[in-house]
């Protein structure tokens, strides 16, 4: 029996399912994408990366217009906050974008199948996929499929998602009022980020922690340095903390929750809880079993260094398999997968991944933490500077924060670095092409930074690492 055959077909169209979708086809590839949405883009374009960046935008807007900008001789009086209109904002963002891939997949002739992919067995040297949608089902060959199908949140046993008051980071997008206290379970990236955007806005905004830091796995100097600017800024933490269940009755929802060092219980009242512990990896219905295809106790893919899995030209990239969660993590891996099966090498840098929280001030990290050096026996040397000591900082009132740069003490090989500072997501570019390319503190010293620059302050910290700061 003869199916329509592929080249390369690919299920998920979220960062890394489009992007190899792209270059598969820039490489010569009958290429398709399948993808269970009715848009593309996948969790990031969505209700991951960009709606939560867009909120983020306007709730900084909104804070700046009602608490400094008369220092700038703006006097801004009698500002008001229009939900709809911040929604319907990030909503045609998210329209833009997602349109946006479609008109990159006809431009590149890529072919979107619209509904469920499923593995469904092996024919001779292809693997034969089914698509179900809502109107049809078809099976389809392919020489090569690539699984890019993400993640999605982790829910609690003891505190499932219903949308209303017990909230994913899906639902956490879209709240059509302000909660006026809003619990969020988990410190980390999502959290702190959602968290940050209701803040602004008005909730109360309490942050519940199992461990003893915010941001863990951040180097702890970063996660001290936050929790003291986010509590400033009128958040409130919990740590060592275990949140233990929630109770709904009428509009009030009671939190119950344990101090694992004092042993003591209490309850919190609020308006929602979110719940941000995380996401796991999404591989519902794809018939993994079938072409016995491993997976490790998390319920990620098990592949080679090629991304190939235990079967034969079947890869897989992204939050699916092991690593940082990360868009531009999935989005690399998928490009380089894609051209190893084009006969090409290709590989991925996994030391220069960097890492950033969209906070205010943003939080920047690639490479090594001081706490992992300090593990693994190497000796190095820091460099700190901070930004109250940058001129650019104090034109903009942004002097929160650090640059951190650690440095291999006998060889001055950039280890990692570390930005707490407005637009250190920006910042941390010279810091990972630095790493990639083996530079040294010593390199990052002699640049010429442009003045006055944010991006002095990488500079500076540079010349840290050998106790010659110039400005401070």
């Amino acid at each position: 029996m003869s199916y329509e055959h592929y080249d390369l077909v690919v299920i998920g169209s979220g960062p890394a399912g489009y992007v190899a979708s792209i270059r598969a086809s820039q490489l010569g590839m009958k290429t398709a994408c399948i993808e269970k949405d009715k848009t593309l883009g996948g969790t990031c374009l969505n209700v991951g990366c960009i709606p939560s960046k867009a909120l983020l935008e306007s709730s900084e807007k909104f804070s700046e217009a009602k608490s400094s900008l008369n220092t700038h001789g703006v006097l801004s009086t009698g500002i008001d906050l229009d939900l709809k209109q911040v929604m319907k904002r990030k909503n045609k963002i998210v329209d833009q974008l997602t349109s946006g891939i479609n008109g990159l997949f006809k431009k590149n002739k890529v072919t979107w199948l619209q509904g469920a992919g499923k593995l469904f067995k092996k024919e001779s040297s292809q693997t034969l996929l089914e698509v179900t949608s809502e109107k049809s089902s078809q099976v389809i060959s392919a020489n090569n499929v690539l699984i890019a199908t993400g993640s999605v949140p982790v829910e609690l046993p003891f505190l499932k998602f219903n949308g209303k008051t017990i909230l994913s980071s899906t639902e956490a997008l879209s709240l059509d009022t302000v909660p006026k206290h809003l619990i969020v379970i988990g410190g980390g990236v999502i959290g702190l980020e959602l968290g940050s955007v209701w803040l602004r806005y008005g909730s109360k905004v309490t942050v519940i922690e199992f461990l003893d830091r915010i941001l863990p796995g951040m180097d702890q100097q970063v996660s001290s340095e936050m929790k003291k600017i986010l509590t400033k800024q009128g958040m409130t933490f919990h740590l060592s903390t275990k949140c233990l269940g929630a109770t709904t009755k009428g509009k009030t929802t009671t939190v119950e929750v344990e101090d694992l060092v004092a042993n003591k219980k209490y309850q919190m009242d609020c308006d929602m809880v979110l719940v941000s512990t995380g996401r796991k990896p999404y591989s519902e219905g794809l018939g993994l079993d079938a072409l016995k295809i491993q997976k490790d106790e998390q319920g990620r893919i098990l592949i080679n260094d090629k991304f190939e899995t235990s079967a034969s030209n079947i890869y897989a990239v992204g939050d699916i398999v092991s690593g940082p969660m990360l868009a531009h993590k999935a989005e690399e891996e998928a490009v380089a997968a894609v051209e190893i099966m084009a006969g090409q090498k290709s590989h991925l840098n996994y030391a220069s991944i960097p890492n950033v929280v969209y906070t205010d001030p943003e939080v920047a990290s690639v490479g090594a933490t001081e706490e992992e050096l300090k593990q693994h026996n190497v000796d190095y040397k820091a460099g700190n500077f901070p930004f109250l000591a940058n001129g650019r900082a104090k034109a903009m009132g942004s002097t929160d924060g650090f640059v951190k740069i650690l440095a291999h003490a006998q060889t001055d090989l950039v280890l990692g670095v570390h930005i707490v500072g407005s637009r250190a997501g920006e910042m941390i570019a010279e810091a990972v092409t630095v790493i990639h390319y083996d530079g040294t503190s010593e390199d990052i010293a002699r640049i010429c930074h442009a003045h006055p620059t944010l991006m002095e302050t990488v500079k500076e910290a540079a010349l840290g690492v050998s106790e010659r700061r110039i400005h401070l």
